[in-house]
């Protein structure tokens, strides 16, 4: 047996056997893995609050040869978002990060960027205001998962995009012109893009503080999120929960406010 100890990020937990959980975490060293925690459901003394979702912990663990689940003995907790006020839209946007980690990531194979990622996320989604944190998680994931199209060119003719709306489709590759663009495609201003190009330069916190006009984030976000859709062959189920709470998550201070 290997005693373990790392950073964690708490996925989701769900009954298994009697009193015991089951629990899906996203390490630092070895990536999602899945272990028990032994009458978790019964008991409070070891575990406490640290398997809310989202929750950032010191996962001590233990592993047995051939077996695919890992028994969990403690957690500690270095962040929780219990820990500040929530509503329904933090709570659908952390939703969000964890059911497309779970949903992306390989088990067991350690992804140090997107650990960073879902933490700067995550403390940005606890503080401010849910649209940017949201927009850079999924887009950014995209890029490191490799599925994030590349904006600036035509995937068919390779005619230059940059300054202009581009056109995509929920089930092909690539963004086009106007001339090649397919059967139900969706245009994506070039004000959406040219916040996309500031979100792979900027950090989430420095993007937050700024203001920004409302409906380029909106049509962004849901390029991202059909992209993300699109390679994970589902439909994502906090996503849903989002785009249920409509236009006001993006609210700024001004309809006029620009970038």
């Amino acid at each position: 047996m290997i005693q373990r100890q790392s950073e964690a990020i708490v996925l989701r937990a769900w009954p298994f056997q009697e009193a015991d959980l089951l629990v899906s975490l996203f390490t630092r060293e070895q990536g999602r893995i899945k272990g028990v925690a032994r009458h978790a459901m019964r008991s409070r003394r070891r575990f406490g609050g640290a398997l809310e979702p989202m929750t950032h912990v010191r996962a001590t663990y233990a592993e047995r040869p051939r077996q695919e689940l890992v028994r969990l003995d403690a957690f500690e907790i270095l962040s929780s978002p219990l820990s500040r006020p929530i509503d329904y839209a933090r709570t659908a946007a952390l939703q969000l990060v964890a059911e497309v980690l779970e949903e992306a990531l390989p088990e067991q194979a350690a992804e140090d960027a997107v650990f960073r990622l879902a933490l700067a996320v995550l403390e940005e989604i606890q503080i401010g205001r849910t649209s940017i944190p949201v927009i850079y998680f999924s887009l950014w994931i995209n890029r490191l998962m490799g599925w994030m199209p590349e904006l600036g060119h035509c995937v068919v003719c390779g005619l230059d995009l940059r300054g202009g709306t581009v056109w995509y489709s929920a089930t092909s590759d690539g963004v086009t012109c106007s001339d090649d663009r397919r059967n139900s495609s969706v245009a994506l201003s070039a004000e959406s893009a040219s916040i996309a190009a500031r979100i792979f330069r900027g950090t989430v916190r420095d993007l937050a503080k700024e203001q920004w006009q409302k409906q380029p984030l909106v049509n962004l976000e849901r390029f991202a999120i059909d992209t993300l859709e699109r390679h994970l062959e589902r439909k994502l189920v906090s996503a849903r929960a989002l785009f249920r709470l409509g236009k006001n998550r993006f609210e700024f201070s001004s309809e006029k406010d620009s970038i």
